[in-house]
């Protein structure tokens, strides 16, 4: 009889995107603390981005249109392979998701996190 390694509720058994998706959230929290508008905002996070650029960006926004919330993600294969373990993993996520915050409200990522750029 085969089944999981670990329980559910074990770190062992989240998967690398799991443990990506807490990353933004928890970046997420901290700036909501500051900009509640945040909110009415989606985070998402993709693998990859689905374009045809030379260069591949670490996340992207869009604004709210009829019928859909504003919109904000975070590309997780790129950004993992950019940090070499799980703090710089932490603080790039934090990076991109307060620059993608900065471009949606027309705002300068120092104005979102005070600590941008710092960590």
């Amino acid at each position: 009889m085969r089944g999981p390694v670990a329980p559910p509720q074990v770190p062992l058994s989240a998967s690398r995107a799991d443990l990506f998706g807490d990353l933004v959230h928890d970046s997420v929290e901290r700036l909501e603390r500051r900009w509640p508008q945040l909110a009415d905002v989606d985070f998402l996070v993709l693998d990859v981005p689905l374009t045809a650029e030379e260069s591949v960006p670490l996340g992207s926004s869009a604004p709210a249109e009829k019928g859909r919330q504003a919109r904000i993600v975070v590309y997780r294969r790129p950004v993992e392979i950019r940090a070499k373990n799980r703090e710089e993993r932490a603080a790039l996520v934090h990076e991109v998701v307060v620059e993608q915050v900065a471009e949606l409200l027309g705002l300068a990522p120092e104005s979102i996190d005070p600590r941008y750029g710092q960590e």
